[in-house]
């Protein structure tokens, strides 16, 4: 009976150290994994949260001015549609001969 218990306590040992070593072998892989992801991803060309913030405010900034730009090319262009005549038309140009 005495020699039953044993088997199991050496069994017992030997799946716990199993387990122990299996576990810090999971460790090691999950940091050799951080690791590589770490360096592929550092090798691709990501921008910072900065730069982004950065160029995302110039973006906003150029739509601004481009409705500002738009709103008085739209001005400009009712302006010259009200006159009576167009300033291309208005005067012939040098060179241009009538009838």
């Amino acid at each position: 009976m005495q020699s039953e218990n044993r088997i199991f306590d050496d069994f017992a040992k030997f799946v716990n150290g199993a387990a122990g070593t299996l576990a810090g072998m999971a460790r090691e892989g999950e940091s050799a994994a951080r690791e590589r992801v770490r360096e592929m991803v550092g090798g691709l060309d990501f921008v910072s949260r900065d730069e982004f913030e950065v160029v995302k405010a110039m973006a906003v900034a150029a739509r601004d001015e481009a409705d500002e730009l738009k709103a008085r090319l739209e001005a400009l262009e009712a302006r010259l549609a009200g006159s009576t005549t167009p300033p291309a038309a208005a005067e012939p140009l040098a060179g241009d001969s009538i009838g």
